[in-house]
């Protein structure tokens, strides 16, 4: 056959099983990445059906998914917000960090796949899944909750962490000298800074540089720079996702809402790419061995996440319901656990059974977070309401 007309026959034949997905997907309440990355599995490696034609389209496709989905979690803070929100929860975002980053660490260490692998692990398991927890927040109507700036102040400090993170797993990865790692991780530390000073005093102009009331020529203007931003960051050893999240916070006001409303279907689809390849690039035969690790691994951070969100939620003088509902919005990871794991694995430095335990593990903290978040304060409240003796107990003591 045609190699075009293959290509475009598995392409349009994944583009429709996404959509189907998705719709049960909603059906259900539940986040899609999960019914994504199992879709990528059934036609990946090792599987019975394969999809041979798609292979060079689908990994620039997944590569411009990763660009928009932190583009678009830039559009979502603006740079004030940014600096407000690290002030006011570093404390949390670090015990966050601690918590959260050592058991990835640790299983890594313990299964005897190295520094490398230990710093890759350790990624996967502390970055909760932005997309996933304002999605959860916003279905279940919290958005006016008192916690819900505490999860948000400590969604913003794991940002922030990633953006130095990510340029260091990459110049770590590369195998570069630990002088060049240093002059990397310096570079991203100024680019940040210039941006945030460039967003915070100059956000308009760049918000006007590419706003236009023209639909058109404002999606071109938005998806151009987008682009040109996160080359140029790769260019300079830093991670195109890392600039591309940049270029989110130094657009502003009307124009960042507008850009959020005229980028949001392309998002969806380029994301729901990205995942897709994740699980094509993945055994499924690799993913039994390792389901028991997964399973510990997604026990222990639920817990260290709750931890998290409790604690944090109790400095801010929330109540018991609040400080629960803030740790289960946390439990779930998502899309950068696996851009984590999918630039790790790419390398070819760390083992594939590190992608397959990274999928396995997203897979049960992207079905766990939404349903802990779901009814987390049912729960709580049952254990709240006082049995028929201690309330006879409560009268006659009364």
């Amino acid at each position: 056959m045609d190699p075009l007309a293959l290509t475009l026959i598995d392409l349009g034949a994944v583009v429709f099983c996404l959509g189907l997905l998705a719709r049960l997907a909603g059906r259900i309440g539940m986040s899609p990445i999960p019914l994504y990355l199992v879709g990528g599995l059934f036609f990946g490696a090792g599987s019975l059906v394969k999809l041979e034609g798609m292979h060079e389209f689908a990994h620039l496709s997944s590569e411009i998914g990763v660009i928009l989905l932190l583009l678009m979690l830039g559009l979502e803070y603006t740079a004030k917000e940014l600096v407000t929100g690290l002030r006011q929860s570093w404390q949390a975002g670090v015990l966050d960090l601690v918590l959260n980053f050592l058991p990835g660490a640790g299983l890594a260490l313990l299964l005897g796949w190295g520094l490398i692998g230990a710093m890759v692990l350790g990624g996967v398991t502390y970055i909760s899944s932005s997309g996933i927890a304002a999605k959860v927040i916003t279905d279940l109507g919290r958005i006016g909750n008192r916690e819900t700036p505490v999860i948000l102040s400590i969604l913003v400090f794991e940002d922030l962490a990633m953006a130095v993170y990510l340029p260091v797993l990459t110049a770590t990865l590369a195998g570069v000298s630990f002088v060049v790692g240093l002059q990397t991780v310096g570079i991203s530390l100024a680019v940040v800074t210039v941006v945030l000073v460039v967003a915070l005093r100059h956000g308009h102009r760049v918000s006007q540089a590419v706003h236009s009331e023209n639909s058109e020529v404002f999606l071109l203007n938005l998806l151009g720079a987008a682009l040109l931003v996160a080359g140029l960051a790769s260019a300079m050893q830093i991670s195109a996702a890392v600039g591309a999240f940049m270029l989110g916070i130094a657009i502003s006001g009307a124009t960042a809402h507008s850009a959020t409303q005229i980028l949001e279907p392309l998002r969806d689809l380029f994301a729901a790419i990205f995942f897709v390849v994740f699980g094509l690039n993945t055994d499924p035969a690799s993913i039994p061995p390792v389901l028991a690790w997964a399973l510990l691994l997604a026990v222990l951070t639920a817990a260290t996440k709750m931890a998290t969100g409790f604690w944090a939620a109790k400095r801010a003088g929330i109540g018991l319901p609040g400080r629960f509902r803030t740790g289960a919005t946390l439990i779930a990871r998502g899309e950068f656990s696996i851009v984590i794991a999918g630039l790790a694995v790419a390398s070819g430095v760390v083992p594939q059974e590190l992608a397959a335990l990274a999928t396995a593990y997203v897979l049960i903290m992207a079905i766990a977070g939404p349903l802990a978040a779901r009814f987390v304060e049912p729960l709580v409240s049952m254990l709240r309401r006082p049995s028929k003796q201690q309330a006879v107990g409560t009268i006659r003591g009364a």
